[in-house]
């Protein structure tokens, strides 16, 4: 018979098992500061959203809380989450391909947003979290959990499990997530892997996706904020052109929105003051 003793001086087996049980695999980090997560904008600048996020810097620390979502001790994308309103204000990533199998994955939540001195980094399932949406609050007939970063931009299985945080999503309206939103992500997903190419003959693009709260329509569950607007936008280098191309869509959430139309970074910013790449290089992009 085994010992469940190490005669060397290590653990009990027994313990090393019951570690690696507990361990849980995906980790997020309520961090400081958005710079802490730079890696996933381009050239490492967040976006513009007056009254929210300001040249880098957070408007209201204790309401917004800048997340680098991380999976099996890597980090994968970064949202800025909104505490009052359950809701993320935007998620970003770095577009470099993507798996074809949707996964089956548990919806988790971030222990840090609860307890701002908690030690507990892994995302775990919650039944009644304060500061951010549950499963729960999902019970509808008419919305469901729309991700900001969706899994079908994601480059492998694991980063698609990592998409699959309650603060990646939204409350969204189910005929606008699998219509003209949904078939959106294909299009530029589809048009990503067609001209988004670095110099280094990689696929590269960068994206942020956020969604804008409503004022007037009542929460889902009395607690979860229905955005009224979800827009999203993209920025990358084509290789052959040797230029740098940038396209912007978004649509109301509701089930009457028509198909999306492409625009511009600018026009996007003219519509709801939102700039998602304040960069020389995509302020001046064309988009062909």
């Amino acid at each position: 018979m085994m010992s469940s003793h190490d005669p060397h001086g290590g653990c009990p087996l027994a313990l090393v098992i019951l570690l690696l049980v507990s361990m849980d695999p995906t980790a997020t980090e309520v961090v400081r500061s958005v710079s802490d997560c730079a890696k996933f904008f381009l050239e490492g600048t967040p976006p513009e959203i007056p009254g929210v996020l300001q040249h880098g810097t957070i408007q209201d620390q204790n309401r917004y809380k800048p997340i680098c979502q991380t999976f099996y001790n890597t980090r994968r994308f970064m949202t800025l989450y909104d505490t009052d309103k359950k809701i993320p204000v935007f998620s970003a990533y770095r577009y470099t391909g993507h798996t074809v199998d949707r996964p089956s994955a548990i919806w988790k939540g971030e222990p840090q947003l609860e307890n701002a001195t908690s030690t507990e980094v892994n995302m775990r399932k919650m039944k009644k979290p304060t500061h951010q949406a549950s499963l729960i609050d999902y019970r509808s007939e008419t919305y469901n959990k729309g991700h900001l970063f969706p899994s079908s931009h994601a480059s492998d299985k694991v980063v698609q499990k990592s998409t699959f945080t309650m603060t990646n999503a939204v409350p969204q309206d189910k005929a606008f997530n699998v219509g003209s939103w949904g078939r959106m992500e294909e299009n530029v997903k589809d048009r990503m892997d067609e001209l988004c190419y670095n110099q280094n003959n990689q696929s590269e693009a960068f994206v942020v996706t956020g969604a804008i709260p409503s004022t007037n329509t009542p929460p889902l569950n009395n607690k979860v904020n229905i955005p009224t607007i979800l827009w999203t936008a993209f920025c990358c280098y084509n290789k052959v052109s040797g230029k740098w191309l940038a396209y912007a869509h978004w649509g109301d959430n509701n089930a009457n929105t028509p198909w999306l139309e492409t625009k511009t970074l600018a026009e996007l910013n003219t519509a709801h003051r939102v700039e998602p790449f304040p960069n020389d290089n995509c302020r001046g992009a064309s988009q062909s």
